[in-house]
């Protein structure tokens, strides 16, 4: 069952650019490390903050990608673009 891990953050002003572009970087690593890792949809929400869901194929590949990406440098200067960042992750039941 796929599985999901929403991200929740907003980035500090001026930095979206460089949010944008590192995290496309960071979106390509981890897919290349991690064929299990589907799809990544970041949502500018009304309130100026950001959600950014990241689909895995089961939660046993998100477990092993996230305790890895703890040694990829990029990582680390991504989020430090953003603030108030928290996470949640879930099981996807129904998508139509």
């Amino acid at each position: 069952m796929a599985v999901v891990r929403t991200h929740h953050y907003t980035v500090e002003t001026g930095k979206l650019a460089s949010l944008l572009e590192q995290r496309s970087t960071l979106i390509q690593g981890i897919r290349s490390a991690n064929p299990a890792f589907t799809e990544a949809t970041l949502i500018r929400q009304d309130d100026g903050s950001y959600l950014d869901i990241w689909r895995w194929e089961s939660a046993e590949a998100m477990r092993d990608a996230a305790a890895a990406a703890q040694n990829f440098p990029l990582v680390g200067a991504t989020m430090a673009l953003t603030t108030g960042h928290s996470v949640v992750d879930g099981e996807v039941l129904d998508q139509r």
